[in-house]
């Protein structure tokens, strides 16, 4: 028993795709995206063709054509012929709001919804291409700022309102969203040994680095030579690394409170480097929400996203 003979269910291909089955019966009803076979004349039994018409339907609301015309592209290519509800003068329904597992998303940009829906339909190609014209579209910041960690933090109150159900998505999204940002920040022209550059790292005990991959893409695009040393960097390391390299800047990322070492943050900032008469300090940013609620110290200073913070690195 295959697949190609016998059909896939609707919950089955609703998995598959990452879209409800309530989103696949409306597809049916509304613009005619149905099985061509049902069981008995009643269950929906999805053919290995019926589905590549699902998955192009995807494809094209995730890019944000509308279901409508979506629907029609992705029948026309499959050679199938269109319902008499798309007859010429006959008007379409308008989609009814609400998409059964979508994101909570609000008013943000097409490009916004369409990753956000490619993640929860687990859809890597798709995600790929997406950050990929994103960025080449609108830059770093603006692609950073405004869609990228939105969608992250979209995902993120999902799954903690859903009892780990978006884990996966979460997990997914995350891996392309960094390999993207590594590879802009791969790009970055060669600078002398001796240039002094931005150190970048996470406070011990944080595990968030997606922001400073954020911020490494950012230093790379401008230019300027720096150092990614991720997540968790123990104090003892943190300090070795800035004696050795001395940095113009250090950034410190804390996620949380519970993390936030202002101790260590001051360290940092009181660490001298340089020969003897010419000793020099390094400029402590404090980078993430853990740092919040706390006065500046001298020597350092809490920029508020990722655009600040090019802006007071690309300015030294």
């Amino acid at each position: 028993m295959t697949d190609a003979t016998h059909g896939v269910t609707t919950g089955a291909v609703a998995r598959r795709l990452g879209v409800s089955p309530t989103t696949l019966r409306s597809w049916d009803q509304r613009y005619g995206i149905g099985p061509a076979a049902r069981e008995n004349g009643r269950h929906r039994r999805w053919s290995p063709e019926d589905i590549a018409v699902l998955e192009a339907m995807c494809r094209l609301t995730t890019s944000g054509v509308p279901p409508a015309e979506a629907a029609r592209v992705a029948r026309t290519r499959a050679g199938q012929v269109p319902p008499p509800s798309e007859a010429p003068g006959v008007a379409v329904p308008a989609r009814a709001p609400g998409s059964g597992n979508g994101l909570p998303l609000g008013e943000v940009h097409r490009e916004f919804r369409g990753l956000a829906r490619a993640a929860v339909r687990l859809d890597s190609p798709t995600m790929d291409q997406l950050l990929r014209e994103l960025v080449a579209a609108h830059g770093l910041v603006t692609s950073w700022e405004e869609v990228m960690a939105p969608t992250l933090h979209a995902v993120g109150r999902k799954w903690e309102s859903s009892g780990d159900r978006y884990v996966e998505v979460e997990h997914l999204l995350s891996w392309h969203i960094s390999t993207t940002l590594r590879q802009l920040a791969g790009s970055a022209r060669p600078h002398p040994a001796d240039s002094p550059p931005v150190l970048l790292a996470c406070v011990p005990g944080e595990q968030h680095t997606l922001s400073l991959e954020a911020l490494a893409a950012g230093l790379a695009e401008h230019g300027l030579p720096f150092r990614m040393f991720g997540a968790a960097v123990p104090a003892e390391a943190l300090d070795a690394a800035v004696r050795r390299l001395g940095p113009t800047a250090v950034v410190l990322w804390s996620q949380s409170r519970s993390t936030a070492s202002h101790a260590l943050a001051r360290h940092v900032a009181d660490t001298s480097f340089g020969v003897r008469g010419a000793r020099a300090h390094p400029l402590v940013l404090l980078g993430g929400p853990g740092w919040a609620g706390r006065a500046v110290a001298p020597g350092m200073l809490r920029p508020l996203g990722l655009r600040e913070a090019l802006s007071v690195l690309t300015h030294r």
